[in-house]
């Protein structure tokens, strides 16, 4: 290199070599091997209630993994909410918290009892996985699968939340989240 370092031509244009060990920490990340981001969702994801013809699939919830959670991270919480779901108020289909922080996912259909998470009360009013059920012809809907990392133990929060009252005992106490999206919707 003409006697010249390697850190005498980078630092002047702005760059630093750091050490791997100095680099950010890899995102957050939620993945399923059922379905990629913002792909349609197969039928057996949708909801079986037979007195809601809108609902003719399995409901059997997909897998999902997730990677690279905070380090602080005391406790997760998992998420399914549909915001084209009741002509657009949204319908929260899973609400679950307290998952120990050694988990890093769920096998396809374990969503659908409460075994290794805390029930809370989705807008149907169930404690588990309420696979989606969109209304003929309204469309694709948005099912946004979320992971949240808290500081929280997972005994910390007692089971039966709603959303909008778990959100409110997250202030404070959230510590990262990832996301993805599977579409659903019948003709």
């Amino acid at each position: 290199m003409n006697g010249r370092t390697l850190a005498s031509i980078v630092i002047p244009f702005g760059l630093a070599l750091v050490s791997p060990a100095a680099q950010a920490a890899a995102p957050f990340t939620l993945t399923s091997p059922d379905f990629t981001d913002n792909a349609i969702l197969s039928k057996k994801t949708g909801g079986n209630d037979k007195g809601n013809p809108n609902c003719r699939g399995d409901n059997i919830s997909p897998a999902f993994a997730w990677s690279n959670a905070p380090a602080a991270t005391k406790s997760f919480a998992f998420l399914e909410y549909d915001p084209e779901g009741r002509n657009g108020m949204g319908v929260s289909h899973l609400v679950t918290y307290g998952i120990p922080a050694a988990a890093t996912g769920f096998k396809e259909g374990a969503l659908a009892g409460p075994d290794g998470f805390v029930g809370g009360k989705s807008t149907p009013g169930k404690s588990s996985y309420y696979g989606g059920c969109p209304a003929p012809n309204s469309g694709l809907h948005h099912y946004m699968f979320g992971i949240i990392a808290t500081d929280l133990p997972p005994d910390a929060l007692e089971p039966g939340l709603t959303r909008e009252e778990f959100f409110a005992k997250l202030q404070g106490h959230a510590l990262g989240t990832a996301y993805i999206i599977g579409r659903l919707g019948y003709e």
